[in-house]
Order: C-alpha cells, then structure tokens, then sequence
C-alpha cells in the first residue's frame, strides 16, 4: 500500500468541471491582469475571512513585505517572528531592512509563546508577527494585548491556517494587516502562486493596493516606489471556484486528524499535536514529534508512505542570517521542534484506511525498533 504525503486527486476530480468552466470563461474574456476575476475574488475573501479589505497579490511572502512596507516598518526597526517559522516570514522583514527577532514556541501547540514576545520586546519593536503554524491560531487576545501596550502593530502571517479562530475570531483578521499565502498545497490553494493581504484599515488597504501595482493607482502616474506582485485573473478565477469548498475540506482535515489521534494512542514516544483551549485547528498539516523521527521517517518511506520535515532547520542557524551573530544552542525550544517533528499525510479526502495504515506502520516501527 502506498499513502503519499499530499494528493490533489480527490479535490481535482471534485471541481474540474467548474475549474475548466472558470478558465475557459477567463480565456475567452481577453482581459488577463487585474480585472473582475481579481475585484471578485477579493470581496469573496474579505467576506469568508471577516475583514473590510482583501487585496489579491502574487504570493504569501509578497503579501507580508507589502504589510510591511505600507506600515513603514524599515531600516533601524526590529520585528518579532517565531523562531520556528519557515524562513519567508523573516525575508519579509528583511526585505525592508528591518531586524527579525526570534521568540520562542509554546513547546506544546508550536505557536510564538506571548511570554517569550514580551521577553524580546525593545525600543526598536514596531512590530510583531505572528505565525498561525501548522493550521493552529495563535495565542491572539495576548498577542494583541502586548502590542497594545507597547505601540507595535501586528501583522498575522496567515498562510497556513486559513479559517482557524481564537475565541472564534478568524485568523487573517486580528493584526493591523496580514499576509496569507494561496501556494497550491495550502488549504486554500491556487494552480500556482498567489497570496492576499487583509486589513479593515481602509487607508492601508489604499496602500497595498498601490504597492502591489508599481506605486500606481492611476496607470502611468506613479506615486511611490512599487512593486509588480499582483494576484493574476486566471488564480483568482480558480480561487473563486476553490474557496466554495473550503469549509467542507477543513472538516475533512479535521475528521482524518482525529483518526490519527486516535490511531496514535500509544505508539511509541509520538508526541501528538495540541489544540489550544481557545484556538481552532485547520490542520493544514498533522505534525508529531518523535525522538526517532529520522529513522521513523526512513521506516515509514520504504514501507509506502510519503512524509516531511517542517522545518529541518531554524531561521536562525540558516545561512542566509549568520550576520545575526546567532548559534546553535540559542533557541533550544525551536531546535528541539526542528530534530523531532514529522508532518504525516495529510488533505481533504484523505480515506481512513490510508490513515489507519499511516498508523499501524508507525506502531510496527516502534513494536519491532524499541
């Protein structure tokens, strides 16, 4: 039997029809950026996700740099991220010139712990940047209670954790502007890249929607340095289709996460995930920990089933900052998360019996390894 770590079939096969109806009417309409499609989808996304503005760009990590920039967060400013996130949220900051600082995860959701933020927070914040990790919202009401109290703006890094809430409070609506990202392997995913920014600020939504276009709002009058990152008509066609569906996929996420939790019970040392009391998960991935993750995972691959690591390797002890001046051994929660986790198969449609094999075959692993 083979389960491979992430299947488009049963979604694909759902929706070809209206997709081909979709791409077909988007073809024949010879109007190809920033049109209807675009406006559409924007208003369909602002409603879904309960803000006043979505503004449609070309990616997750274009959407954070635009936030960035349309909050004039630069050279000199300090913004605080996960030290356990993929590395686009802190290109974000960089990309302007500003400082990402590193907080801590809670060691048990693996969402930025609100003590840890408190703990980084200098004269030179003027940000913090949540990242709503693996479908679980963060710790929201003390976040933005922390940047209440110390003037810093927040900009939620969304991208994997589409319609999850805190206190029933979506995601994506909290922070002064949020990015998310509609990669195709998100919840909510394009045929290729494709991102939003959300905001009820009307003046910074005004913003991102002339940065994304060159600094123009009126074609050939440029009104400050801009960029090309515009969401195209053709993603957002497909992201109209798709986001009707969105809501039945998560609780198919949901019901296959509970089959795992299930099939879990007392396998080996797996750490299953944890759902903060107050928050929702969407799942966007199913991530346990495992202090034989490495040979668990080469046990898992020879015996049929696809698996990854997210993430091997901390911002941090990356490459591209070692001008951060910062070393292994700094941040031993992230760490520890980086050498012990393993993302299971995961997406909607995912059948029982491939999660009932995911299973047995890491209970065999343990019964024959320990």
């Amino acid at each position: 039997m083979r389960v491979p770590f992430l299947s488009f079939s049963d979604t694909n096969t759902a929706i070809k029809p209206e997709i081909l109806t979709a791409f077909e009417q988007f073809f024949d309409s010879g109007w190809y950026v920033l049109g209807e499609r675009v406006k559409q989808f924007e208003k369909e996304y602002a409603l879904y996700n309960n803000v006043e503005h979505c503004i449609g760009v070309s990616n997750g990590l274009d959407a954070l740099h635009i936030a960035l920039k349309a909050l004039n967060i630069g050279p000199g400013d300090e913004v605080i991220v996960p030290s356990n996130t993929y590395i686009a949220t802190a290109l974000a900051v960089s990309y302007v010139g500003a400082t990402p600082i590193f907080a801590e995860p809670d060691i048990a959701t693996y969402n930025i712990s609100p003590a840890s933020i408190e703990a980084v927070i200098t004269s030179r914040t003027k940000a913090i940047m949540p990242v709503h990790l693996y479908g679980q919202s963060c710790e929201m009401e003390a976040i933005m209670k922390i940047a209440t109290t110390h003037n810093v703006v927040v900009i939620e890094d969304n991208a994997q954790s589409q319609g999850a809430t805190f206190n029933g409070k979506m995601t994506g609506s909290w922070g002064d502007m949020n990015g998310t990202s509609f990669y195709p392997g998100k919840n909510l995913g394009a045929l290729g890249d494709a991102g939003a920014v959300t905001t009820n600020n009307a003046e910074l939504a005004q913003k991102a929607l002339v940065l994304r276009n060159y600094g123009s709002e009126k074609k050939y009058y440029n009104e400050v340095i801009g960029f090309n990152m515009r969401l195209d008509e053709c993603q957002a066609a497909m992201l109209s289709v798709k986001l009707k569906y969105l809501n039945g996929w998560t609780a198919q996420r949901t019901e296959a996460a509970q089959w795992y939790n299930e099939g879990l019970i007392n396998a080996g040392d797996v750490i299953m995930p944890v759902t903060h009391k107050d928050a929702t998960h969407v799942y966007h991935l199913y991530v346990i920990r495992t202090q034989h993750r490495n040979a668990l995972q080469a046990y898992l691959n020879e015996n049929g089933v696809g698996t990854l690591i997210h993430y091997p390797i901390p911002p941090h002890m990356q490459q591209a900052y070692t001008h951060l001046g910062l070393k292994k051994g700094d941040f031993p929660i992230a760490e520890a998360i980086a050498n012990s986790c393993l993302s299971l198969p995961m997406w909607p449609g995912i059948s029982k019996n491939d999660v009932a094999y995911v299973c047995d075959t890491i209970k065999k692993y343990f019964n024959s390894a320990l």
